[in-house]
């Protein structure tokens, strides 16, 4: 009897891990504004979460007419977008084939061609990898091998790079020194993109404050501005490490965790909470409720979320216009 109770017991506890292994990701249940400074939210999970509203990101006025800069809200990662990756075994990506070698030929075509999407995307999941210390500037794959080798003659890059101890300038000294060099000869397209608070932060901080940043374990500020030092790298970076950070960031997309909490952007213009995810299309509405809603009708309400769906349908097609411009003015086909 007890032998078959230890039996019993054990199948309860496998199905139990089997089951929290492959839970679903929590939907939104309902969402609402708690007062002027929270959104209050409950997740199919019985979960419920209160959003402070200062520390939500707020969408600066958007212009249909600037067709020509980049939007970018921080979200997280649609569902039904881990599960293809998934479904992909995006962990085995990296093989012999050779149309997977000639993608590694620069840093977005490689994550690029494992994960779709656009520039946004490319953005976002360099960025989660970096929070979730998948990726790391100053992992042994990325450094670079002692040598008293010069060129001859001594070339721009070997003089810009020839301090760093990684294919990234992991110090800010050498970072925002590589930064201003480029500035100076407009050759920042890899950062044209990114947003410039990102960029500010970057600028903004020396290598004391980075220690002090690392001491306090602020990983969403860390993160940013490591993904500066890596795109500023970019032109520098081997096969080897393009590989490296790939591999990577397709480790930390099949980690995606279905505890991340659902994103809410604050829609200032429409007094709105919206609560959004990105997928490979761009970005998706999941919900919406407004501050002032209850002086609002039912008609005024819908009205006012058909007017906030068109805009992020509008803000997708002009992000993918900006993508398309920088992609033919400098990556090569294919």
């Amino acid at each position: 009897m007890l032998r078959l109770s230890g039996v019993f017991v054990l199948l309860v506890m496998c199905t139990y891990l089997s089951a929290q292994t492959e839970r679903p990701f929590p939907e939104i249940q309902e969402m609402s504004w708690g007062n002027e400074f929270t959104v209050e939210m409950r997740l199919s999970n019985d979960s419920a979460h209160v959003y402070d509203v200062k520390e939500l990101h707020h969408s600066a006025n958007f212009s249909k007419n600037n067709r020509d800069e980049l939007v970018y809200y921080p979200v997280g990662l649609e569902k039904s977008f881990i599960d293809q990756l998934k479904t992909r075994k995006i962990t085995n990506a990296d093989t012999a084939n050779s149309e997977v070698k000639g993608s590694n030929k620069t840093l977005w075509s490689a994550i690029h061609y494992s994960i779709g999407g656009a520039y946004v995307h490319f953005i976002n999941c360099l960025l989660y990898a970096l929070e979730t210390g998948e990726l790391q500037v100053d992992a042994p794959l990325m450094q670079r091998q002692e040598s008293d080798w010069k060129p001859t003659p001594r070339t721009e890059s070997w003089k810009r790079t020839r301090k760093w101890n990684y294919y990234v300038p992991v110090r800010q000294r050498y970072a925002r020194r590589e930064y201003r060099k480029k500035a100076r000869n407009d050759n920042l397209r890899d950062l044209q993109t990114v947003p410039q608070e990102f960029i500010n932060l970057f600028l903004e901080t020396n290598d004391k404050e980075y220690e002090e940043l690392e001491k306090n374990e602020e990983v969403d500020k860390l993160a940013k501005i490591d993904l500066i030092k890596i795109l500023l790298a970019s032109n520098y970076l081997g096969e080897t490490q393009i590989k490296y950070i790939k591999n990577r960031v397709l480790k930390a997309m099949s980690r995606y965790s279905v505890n991340q909490l659902p994103s809410v952007i604050i829609l200032d213009d429409f007094n709105a909470a919206v609560a959004m995810s990105l997928d490979e299309k761009g970005y998706q509405v999941q919900k919406i409720v407004f501050r002032d809603q209850d002086q609002l009708s039912d008609y005024e309400k819908e009205e006012r979320k058909k007017t906030i769906r068109a805009l992020i349908h509008e803000i997708n097609e002009v992000n993918k216009e900006v993508f398309q411009k920088s992609l033919q003015k400098y990556y090569q086909k294919g």
